[in-house]
């Protein structure tokens, strides 16, 4: 990151935390992936809170973040390991939160509803006080949403209007990326029938992409309000998953949730192509995976998996695809970390009910404002 660039974030940050700092100060756990543009966040979230731990995100091996970025954080904060099995055990995460918050008030800065499956027992048994969660993906505000009852208030920033920015360019660059990576073959995502998988945000924004691009595009969502989305903007929407399975030759994940599992793979097109655009909930689970498949390395970031009369490629083991430098994103996620700040504060000062919330529309226009002074307006 330049120096100018730098000094931007870090006066942006500066003046979010003095506009959003609570007046009770609580203390704070945080999931999050440890990348070194995610630094500013980190350490602004332990100006406004006590910071006892940094949860590196759980994802698989290919994504698990940068080295250089963790060591820059362990200076300042702790940083524990917490895999999603032990994220299940209830056990195990009260422990773990009696180690570094004990009696203490504590906000749970969550990614994914890592903290869902224990939520239950941190409440009812932790000697402190769980003021509440703030989510910040989509397959975590539907794990928390799908609850009848929820033991604390949950403030969800994941479907946030300030956050449309963020994945329209997202879902550009993630096009761009397996663009580039498919002109290893000599091939373009426009030579391929493309099949998307989960019509959100930022799966309308890759449909776009591709279709822009030449490509064929048919969309597969279990909700029929987004399959009428879909048809109404001209792609192809189908019912029958395994059908659409079997004549796509490219296929982009985008639901937020588990999309794909082993025994899909042998459904596709020999030479299928597939990947991820949002993050580790709903990276393919290969475990039904036929034996007679082996995984071979076609390229630094894909892999073939082929039987004796098929074969795929999938990217970075089910990995998200990653944002190309210079794809204009960069400026635009700090929008939806400056709201997770505001929902701290929320849960801190306001103690709302125990129910799904989101920020106040009053506090996303004050972010969006703060926002477009530090990097639009002059």
């Amino acid at each position: 990151m330049k120096t100018g660039e730098r000094a931007r974030l870090e006066a942006y940050f500066a003046r979010t935390a003095w506009e959003f700092a609570p007046s009770l100060v609580p203390s704070s756990l945080l999931v999050t992936r440890l990348v070194p543009e995610r630094l500013p966040f980190v350490r602004v979230v332990g100006t406004v809170s006590r910071l006892r731990g940094v949860l590196p995100e759980p994802e698989p091996g290919a994504a698990r973040g940068d080295g250089a970025a963790k060591r820059e954080v362990e200076r300042l904060f702790a940083v524990d390991e917490l895999s999603r099995e032990r994220f299940a055990d209830p056990g195990t995460v009260l422990t773990y939160l009696e180690t570094r918050a004990a009696g203490e008030p504590v906000v749970l800065l969550d990614a994914g509803g890592c903290f869902a499956p224990s939520l239950d027992v941190l409440c009812e048994r932790f000697s402190g006080t769980v003021l509440g969660v703030v989510e910040d993906s989509d397959s975590g505000h539907r794990r928390y949403g799908a609850r009848e009852k929820l033991p604390c208030p949950v403030v969800s920033v994941a479907r946030s209007p300030l956050r449309e920015p963020e994945e329209f360019l997202l879902g550009q660059s993630v096009v761009s990326a397996a663009e580039a990576l498919l002109r290893g073959w000599r091939e373009t995502p426009g030579a391929r029938p493309a099949l998307v998988l989960g019509f959100g945000r930022l799966g309308g924004s890759v449909a776009s992409a591709l279709s822009a691009r030449g490509a064929r595009v048919t969309v597969y969502d279990t909700d029929p309000e987004r399959r009428a989305q879909a048809l109404a903007r001209g792609y192809g929407v189908v019912a029958d998953r395994q059908a659409a399975l079997a004549a796509a030759a490219l296929v982009v994940c985008a639901s937020g949730a588990l999309a794909l599992r082993g025994e899909d793979f042998p459904v596709l097109p020999d030479g299928a192509f597939v990947t991820t655009v949002t993050g580790p909930a709903e990276t393919p689970d290969l475990s039904g995976l036929p034996d007679d498949y082996s995984r071979y390395t076609a390229t630094r970031h894909v892999a073939r998996y082929e039987a004796d009369d098929h074969y795929f490629y999938l990217h970075d083991a089910g990995a998200a695809v990653g944002v190309a430098r210079g794809a204009g994103v960069d400026p635009y996620p700090v929008l939806a970390q400056a709201e997770t700040l505001a929902a701290l504060r929320t849960l801190a000062d306001g103690r709302p009910t125990r129910a799904l919330h989101e920020v106040p529309p009053a506090d996303r226009r004050k972010i969006a404002a703060l926002w477009l002074h530090y990097y639009s307006e002059r």
